[in-house]
């Protein structure tokens, strides 16, 4: 009487052992297939990848950490100043009329109009409230004023240059 069973095993292990082997010999043909190929480095992917790998930042310290820092301070002033709004004219009438006047000429959001009576209760409070309020954004009962009028480049000159220009002009 035969064992099927046993029978079945040799041949079965025989089978896994040939698909090793030739797995295994796929493997090391791929390898030795990619070795032979030359690759040419694409210089921006070099480039990205070196970007991506290298420091976010740097360490200053000393003397030589000291100025790296005022270096990087000044750089910064200078890309600020580069971003100013309007050019950086502190003259009222022109921010006004390219920025503000779009909700205080309509009274949009209940922005107060260029009035008087509009603007009285809110001479009485100061106007370096008035200014602190266009600078930090206000939220009353009538409506909102968004800080710096919307536009982050204004600098705090120019927003008291055009309070001032409201203020002074009105009806």
């Amino acid at each position: 009487m035969r064992n099927y069973d046993l029978e079945f095993l040799k041949h079965f292990s025989m089978v896994i052992g040939f698909l090793m082997l030739v797995t295994l010999g796929l493997i090391l043909g791929a390898i030795w297939l990619n070795g032979t190929r030359a690759v040419d480095e694409d210089p921006s992917i070099v480039a990205a990848t070196e970007a991506r790998l290298g420091p976010a930042g740097g360490v200053h310290a000393g003397a030589s950490g000291a100025a790296a820092l005022a270096a990087q301070a000044e750089a910064a002033r200078a890309a600020a100043a580069s971003q100013v709004a309007y050019g950086g004219t502190e003259d009222g009438s022109v921010i006004y009329g390219n920025l503000c006047g779009a909700c205080h000429t309509a009274g949009a959001g209940g922005a107060p109009k260029l009035e008087e009576a509009a603007w009285a209760p809110r001479k009485a409070k100061g106007v370096d409230t008035l200014i602190q309020h266009a600078i930090g954004g206000f939220q009353g009962e009538a409506g909102i004023m968004p800080p710096r009028g919307g536009n982050p480049a204004l600098t705090d000159a120019q927003i008291t240059a055009t309070v001032q220009w409201m203020l002074d002009n009105l009806k």
